[in-house]
């Protein structure tokens, strides 16, 4: 089988570093590690299972955060939307948002 590649666009490598103290300052985690093990399993499910979801194709008023997504549910609240684009076996992640964020109507 041949590797799998998964890149991400700078601002989206920038988000996900600072992701967990966004969430531990926004008090959306009582504690920094239970913020970083979130983090850690959002990144273990794009580098790792991201492939072995269906993807969709992203409706066209969407198109200009990426070709497709798929979507990460880590609890009943949240849930993550993860745009790509892809070209034989490399991924490169172009967007991150999850459902709390008004862009995401057209979904």
């Amino acid at each position: 089988m041949e590797k799998i590649s998964v890149q991400y666009l700078p601002e989206i490598e920038y988000f996900i570093n600072n992701l967990s103290d966004l969430l531990f300052e926004k008090e959306y985690f009582s504690f920094y590690e239970y913020a970083a093990d979130y983090v850690d399993n959002l990144t273990f499910f794009i580098e790792n299972d991201l492939i072995n979801f269906p993807h969709k194709t992203t409706p066209i008023k969407l198109k200009k955060l990426g070709s497709n997504y798929v979507f990460y549910k880590p609890n009943n609240r949240t849930t993550w939307y993860i745009f790509f684009e892809k070209s034989n076996n490399r991924y490169l992640i172009t967007h991150l948002t999850n459902n709390h964020v008004k862009e995401l109507n057209d979904l």
